[in-house]
């Protein structure tokens, strides 16, 4: 029976540390969520010859600013802050078939530039979309939206 404790005590630590995490996870999905201006959208570099994957997160609008947090992190801070007078879009497409699996169901995928280099997509829903494309259409004048 002595010989049995130990790995009960372990187990049970073990299960309250997992507690610990899910609860942190959720307080901070809950702190990011509060002024109500998120929406779920994964986010995935393109590169010359090649797209890294898809990496699930939560985006936030700010008043010139999209902050991007990663999903799966304790991190407060975002991962990504892209300026909106610098993010343009290029266009939106259904995801392929093999894009389906990856990324939320109901998304469609936003290319979109950066700084005029850096290739981005991000994956929202329709209704994220256009809320995107209204936030992006309110940058102060004399700034264009979209890439010609």
């Amino acid at each position: 029976m002595g010989d049995l404790v130990a790995p009960l005590e372990i187990l049970g630590a073990l299960l309250v540390l997992f507690g610990l995490v899910l609860a942190l996870f959720i307080l901070r999905r809950y702190l990011l969520s509060r002024n109500g201006a998120t929406f779920d959208c994964s986010v995935r570099h393109e590169y010359p010859r090649r797209a890294s994957a898809w990496i699930l997160g939560v985006a936030r609008y700010g008043e010139d600013t999209l902050e991007w947090f990663r999903i799966f992190t304790v991190n407060p801070r975002p991962s990504r802050v892209f300026v909106r007078s610098q993010l343009f879009l290029v266009e939106w497409k259904q995801p392929a078939e093999q894009e389906i699996n990856s990324i939320l169901p109901g998304s469609v995928i936003v290319r979109c530039t950066y700084n005029g280099e850096e290739h981005l997509e991000m994956a929202m829903t329709r209704s994220d979309y256009t809320g995107f494309i209204t936030w992006l259409e309110a940058t102060p004048p004399g700034i264009a939206p979209f890439s010609a």
